[in-house]
């Protein structure tokens, strides 16, 4: 990888929890990551291997990466680098920042207005540079605020940076398993998984990752934010994002030619993400343990699963581990909750994959709680569920105020 000049200074993060233990459940000869204690959030996966943990490192260091035009930044962008999304806790971590996506639905039909840019509208565009970068596009005629969303547009939605420590497991997880425990799950809250193209197999697989599980691999993941949210091509993703659909607009606002990264950060991004080790709990008192009960009790679980355990994986930190994302990674009809948007995989527009629940505790201390920060608080969160989850949030809400904050308190914990 091309050693690059300029380093990201960045805040620290955090997010874990646990998911149903279904398939993959033979004893692992390693100590479960369940008993395991982390130093510090954001810290590597323990026993990883010289080579694993030098890749490790030089994946944060491309994570941190500061972009620019010569590194083929634009024309459009939400960040500069990664870690400037993902910092809340540590380098990794969810973020304040919000990607916007829109488009047009009409009588259940969703269109992403691909010929306006696409229902993913960038913040940000190079006419924002300044100094000796801006000068050197002197051209390029894009607005400062990016892509405005088309005024025919009758959905907007907003997602929220996520975190992604543990996410290695979760990318470890043989995708059969999240089909047996949609089967296993009771009509009532029965979820499905988002079918979706692996570009890398050329095969339709399971998606896992993003708010409608709308990506199937962390690699994938990687190359897809890097051009979507940067603006680099890369060997999966070589064709640029024309602002607004309008294809004029590229060549004068973007200086390297394509696939602007070789291969090289994308594949460094995934490292990163895979060998980033889940964040640690937090011991729990008497409210805590009484809340863990009430978890069950009022149904929450049914969906944000608290156990799940990897398949076999090349790196021997990941293979056969229990984990708990409290999530099951399905998609689920939330009903008001949804976001309204469609065209990501097989997910509905009503349809969100359940957000793991694992750190949730530092998210909230930002009061941008749910994909769009629509939610102040996590009861708040919890009392805005619908659809699927319609009943679980009537018992939360029956609970006496005592029971709610003992629930809380455990949600606290993970």
């Amino acid at each position: 990888m091309i050693e690059k000049m300029r380093r990201a200074g960045v805040w620290l993060s955090l997010i874990l929890g646990g998911i149903y233990n279904l398939g993959c459940s033979d004893a692992a000869s390693v100590e479960p990551l369940a008993s395991r204690s982390y130093a510090l959030v954001g810290d590597a996966l323990p026993g990883l291997s010289s080579t694993e943990l030098a890749a490790f490192e030089a994946g944060k260091d491309a994570f941190l990466e500061v972009e620019g035009l010569e590194d083929g930044l634009g024309p459009v962008f939400n960040e500069k680098s990664c870690a400037r999304c993902h910092f809340v806790g540590a380098t990794g971590g969810s973020g304040t920042q919000f990607e916007v996506r829109a488009g047009l639905l009409q009588s259940g039909v969703f269109n992403s207005l691909t010929a306006q840019g696409g229902q993913l509208f960038d913040l940000f565009s190079v006419a924002n540079l300044t100094g000796n970068e801006r000068h050197d596009i002197p051209d390029c005629t894009l607005a400062k605020n990016g892509e405005p969303v088309p005024a025919n547009a009758n959905v907007v939605a907003k997602r929220r940076t996520t975190a992604l420590f543990g996410l290695g497991l979760v990318d470890a997880t043989p995708a059969q398993t999240f089909v047996l425990l949609a089967a296993a799950q009771p009509p009532s809250i029965r979820g499905k998984v988002n079918m979706v193209f692996e570009i890398a197999t050329g095969q339709t697989t399971v998606g896992k990752f993003g708010w409608k599980a709308q990506v199937p691999t962390l690699f994938q993941f990687s190359g897809d934010a890097y051009l979507n949210e940067m603006g680099i091509t890369n060997p999966e993703f070589g064709t640029e994002q024309p602002p607004l659909g309008d294809s004029n607009l590229v060549a004068a606002c973007d200086l390297v030619p394509e696939p602007e990264d070789d291969g090289d950060d994308v594949q460094a991004f995934a490292d990163f993400m895979q060998m980033l080790a889940p964040a640690p709990t937090v011991a729990a008192d008497s409210h805590a343990q009484a809340g863990d009960l009430l978890f069950t009790q009022v149904g929450c679980d049914g969906c944000h699963r608290r156990n799940l355990t990897s398949g076999t994986s090349p790196i021997a930190a990941l293979s056969n581990q229990t984990y708990h994302p409290f999530s099951d990674f399905l998609l689920h009809d939330m009903g008001s909750l949804g976001d309204n948007i469609g065209d990501n995989g097989t997910a509905t527009p009503t349809e969100m994959r359940t957000a793991p629940l694992w750190g949730l505790r530092l998210v909230d201390q930002h009061h941008q709680l749910l994909h769009d920060g629509r939610a102040t608080s996590l009861s708040d969160a919890i009392l805005r569920h619908d659809g699927q989850a319609a009943n679980s949030r009537n018992a939360f809400a029956a609970l006496s105020s005592s029971a709610q904050s003992d629930l809380l308190a455990f949600i606290n914990t993970l």
